[in-house]
């Protein structure tokens, strides 16, 4: 797992709302239209300056730190290229406003040359505010080149920023539903926290036993309202067969029994007590202070929770159960790089960014300073990259496991994306939090959000 200070919860797990509008599309589209000619290299005596809009600036601390110290040393390798690091403009919530920041910008044409857009925002972002396709731009050798390397990136991994076969967005950080649990109170609870549930069912049972013994919370799911996204909610649907949309892009199914299904286990946590009514602020809260048993959440939070934790209580963490025998597929938070400048120089130091962004030496200071996934996974294995790191960090493995099941966050069609999400979003709140029917109150969500999708 995506934010202006208080937004940090929300913006750690890049899986938020964003205000966009009905625009057309921006920008100019000839890089998308495959006929153009790769962007020459830069004359090392050539001065470039770029700007580069990543949320992960907004949040004070280890994000902005690290991205910071990411951007000094790029400059110190490529001396003619000045890189301007910003958050969103405009502001609002950082992450949430990405996209609504970069299309206001194109408007009046000082659009960043590389932005940081979501994997839910993808269709959406191709569409309408015109990033130059990377198999175009730089040629498609050199961005499967760019996927290798001495630790190449997860397979997984570099199909998230693709639309139509082209790859428009260079994967960057994300994470997966992780559950993170309290061994101390498991303890308490006369269970074995070596053995942490695998099921939903189990889930139930562990958290109950939790409320009875310790008077504590058992369970939050961070993936059933609509401040925490839907990236999580779809692997939770994807993990009982189910799906939010269908293959081809038409046709709306989160009404569908697997997909209700699932949403009535959320709702039968909460109703049977399992799982409290809180907002995703207050369960961030009550699980660093010690005072919740189980946290689903993204695995962009592992470090935050490691030091609210350390010397309180044992944090420790597990794969995202299961329903019963069905394999989890677990979905992905997260963004990739994309660039967005017309310009044929800024547009090649910008893919030198990028590059530097996704390298191995970005992956290292990525992954033991935030706590993302290191999508070159090879890095935890090597002495000189991240083993010495992973060794000191168990937390990390359960969420590299998960890679070889991922499942792409999907974004839906249309100028009206973001309000088919929150359509499902809210449905899916009213029924786990607010004891409505979930066959019916999904039903009608989907109806409504059938009418806003895109007529072909």
């Amino acid at each position: 797992m995506k934010p202006q200070r208080r937004y940090a919860v929300g913006a750690l797990l890049c899986a938020v709302a964003v205000l966009a509008t009905a625009c057309g599309g921006l920008g100019s589209t000839a890089q998308n239209a495959g006929s153009a000619e790769i962007v020459p290299e830069l004359d090392p005596n050539q001065q470039v300056e770029i700007t580069f809009e990543s949320y992960n600036l907004a949040t004070a601390g280890a994000w902005s730190d690290t991205i910071n110290s990411l951007l000094a040393d790029f400059q110190a390798k490529h001396p003619n290229i000045k890189v301007h690091g910003q958050p969103p403009q405009g502001g609002g919530p950082a992450g949430s406003s990405t996209v609504s920041s970069v299309q206001s910008q194109l408007v009046v044409g000082k659009a960043p040359d590389v932005a940081q857009l979501t994997f839910g925002d993808l269709d959406y972002a191709v569409h309408n505010l015109r990033p130059k396709a990377l198999d175009d731009l730089v040629g498609r050798d050199a961005v499967q080149a760019h996927f290798e390397g001495t630790h190449p990136m997860h397979p997984r991994a570099r199909e998230l920023a693709k639309l139509d076969g082209k790859t428009y967005g260079m994967p960057y950080v994300f994470s997966t539903p992780v559950l993170y649990y309290n061994a101390d109170l498991f303890r308490r609870a006369g269970l074995d926290p070596d053995k942490p549930p695998a099921t939903w069912a189990e889930v139930q049972q562990a958290a109950l036993a939790i409320k009875s013994s310790t008077a504590t919370p058992g369970v939050y799911l961070d993936c059933l309202t609509k401040t925490a996204g839907d990236w999580c909610l779809q692997g939770l649907i994807r993990s009982n067969g189910g799906q939010v949309i269908s293959a081809d892009r038409k046709t709306l199914t989160f009404a569908e029994p697997p997909a209700v299904e699932a949403i009535s286990m959320a709702q039968q946590l909460v109703k049977s007590g399992a799982g409290p009514d809180l907002s995703q602020a207050q369960a961030m809260e009550a699980m660093g202070r010690g005072q919740l048993g189980m946290f689903l959440e993204t695995s962009a939070l592992q470090g935050t929770l490691q030091s609210q934790s350390a010397g309180k209580w044992e944090l420790r963490a597990a794969p995202m159960p299961g329903f019963g025998e069905k394999p989890t597929m677990p979905t992905n938070s997260g963004s990739a790089l994309f660039v967005m400048s017309d310009d044929k120089a800024k547009q090649r130091a910008s893919w030198e960014l990028i590059k530097y962004l996704t390298s191995d030496a970005a992956y290292q200071q990525i992954s033991a300073k935030i706590g993302y996934l290191p999508l070159r996974t090879g890095l935890v294995d090597d002495p000189n990259g991240l083993k010495p790191w992973a060794d000191r960090n168990p937390l990390v493995r359960p969420n590299l496991a998960q890679l070889d099941r991922l499942e792409p966050w999907v974004s839906f069609p249309g100028d009206h994306y973001v309000q088919i999400r929150d359509l499902m979003l809210q449905a899916v709140e009213n029924s786990v939090y607010r004891g409505q029917d979930p066959q019916a109150t999904m039903s009608e969500a989907q109806r409504r959000a059938t009418e806003l999708m895109p007529r072909s």
